[in-house]
């Protein structure tokens, strides 16, 4: 990895000839020249939007595993809700139609007049 340019030390530490890392406060530091910052953007994957979005921000680590961990995480448990909800759903409508069904075949004829009855009083009263 020799063609790699030397990395840049913090502002006191020197590197003295036989090769170690001396923290010196009083020396100066040396300007280096401008910072070239080489900066690729790529098209993210939906998932690791939200990730590399916190990595960008510089939210931390933390951030981006509770995304992994978390984000399916809910996905999941959001679509078993909603399955379960579906369910319950589909069951009151089939036990609805076979009350109705129950009810219907066991009326007699009186239960019928009845209820003709009481809707043409309610249609005369308006």
């Amino acid at each position: 990895m020799n063609h790699l340019p030397e990395p840049v030390r913090p502002s006191g530490v020197v590197r003295l000839p036989d090769g170690t890392n001396v923290y010196a406060e009083n020396l100066p530091a040396t300007y280096a020249g401008p910072q070239v910052v080489h900066q690729h953007i790529h098209q993210a994957a939906p998932d690791r939007t939200v990730q590399r979005i916190a990595l960008g921000s510089g939210v931390g680590a933390g951030a981006v595993a509770a995304g992994v961990y978390f984000g399916p995480l809910l996905i999941g448990a959001l679509t078993a809700i909603a399955a379960n909800i579906a369910f319950l759903a589909f069951l009151a409508l089939v036990l609805g139609w076979g009350m109705h069904t129950v009810v219907k075949s066991v009326g007699s004829p009186e239960a019928g007049a009845a209820v003709k009855n009481v809707a043409k009083a309610r249609r005369r009263r308006r």
